[in-house]
């Protein structure tokens, strides 16, 4: 008996792994998010697998199905959404896990941060603007941030910023924001991205407030922040440059 705890991405159906599709397809039991992740996965479950929906079970619920699992000999998919390293809540799991002695393997997924860059045709590196990016996310009632992550200090390093679940608190998060970043520092709100109620909007920190409604932006919603979603940038790589050159290329000689 082991237990696969399965990144089903974005949202998207099509954007979870080979790997996790091929764990899906043989296990008896899956247990999944559903308030986070698309039924449209369940497609790829074996017919007469048991699917447990986990949005109302508490820890302790969800691990009742686990040693059901496991008196049954049974494989066990547990589908988080994105990826499983990024806020997934299975560390306490996993310890949980150890404790019954049910091994247990981790298949990795899309994370909104990239499918939300996805969405928005950008990279969120670029030279001289942008090389490191800063995940991270406000307090909520289910966990803190830690006083040495406020996003005041987080902000300071005029990085890539991606925050999850930040539509609630945009008027704060902005106003955090523009103490650190210019006014015209560009701005991108990500609702569901991949999924089919999909929605993007666009502005600065200067505008963006008074442009949407926040309660329309509440929940999953991801936020991009950095000039690298400018687009025009003169600054190019030069890793594809004719007059680079590196182990796999000479560079082109100058006439």
């Amino acid at each position: 008996m082991k237990v696969y705890f399965i990144g089903a991405g974005p949202g998207a159906a099509d954007l979870i792994t080979v790997r996790g599709v091929k764990v899906l397809e043989r296990v008896p039991m899956v247990m999944y998010a559903g308030s986070l992740v698309s039924e449209d996965i369940l497609d790829y479950c074996k017919s007469n697998a048991e699917i447990v929906n986990t949005a109302s079970l508490n820890l302790e619920e969800q691990m009742a199905c686990y040693e059901r699992a496991q008196q049954n000999g049974w494989d066990v998919a547990r589908v988080h959404s994105g990826d499983p390293a990024i806020y997934g809540a299975t560390a306490e799991q996993m310890r949980r896990l150890e404790a019954m002695q049910i091994p247990y393997e981790v298949v990795p997924g899309v994370s909104s941060f990239t499918a939300a860059a996805s969405c928005l045709s950008t990279e969120l590196t670029k030279p001289n603007v942008s090389q490191s990016i800063i995940l991270t996310r406000t307090a909520g009632r289910a966990s803190s941030v830690p006083d040495g992550e406020t996003l005041d200090t987080l902000a300071s390093h005029n990085a890539t910023l991606c925050i999850f679940l930040s539509g609630p608190h945009l008027p704060k998060i902005v106003q955090t924001l523009r103490e650190h970043y210019e006014e015209d520092t560009p701005i991108a709100l990500i609702y569901k991205a991949t999924w089919p109620e999909q929605r993007i909007h666009r502005s600065t920190l200067a505008k963006v407030v008074d442009e949407v409604r926040v309660q329309e932006w509440s929940l999953t919603t991801m936020m991009l922040v950095g000039d690298v979603l400018r687009s025009d940038l003169p600054e190019e790589s030069k890793l594809y440059s004719a007059h680079y050159t590196h182990r796999f290329r000479k560079k082109v000689a100058n006439d």
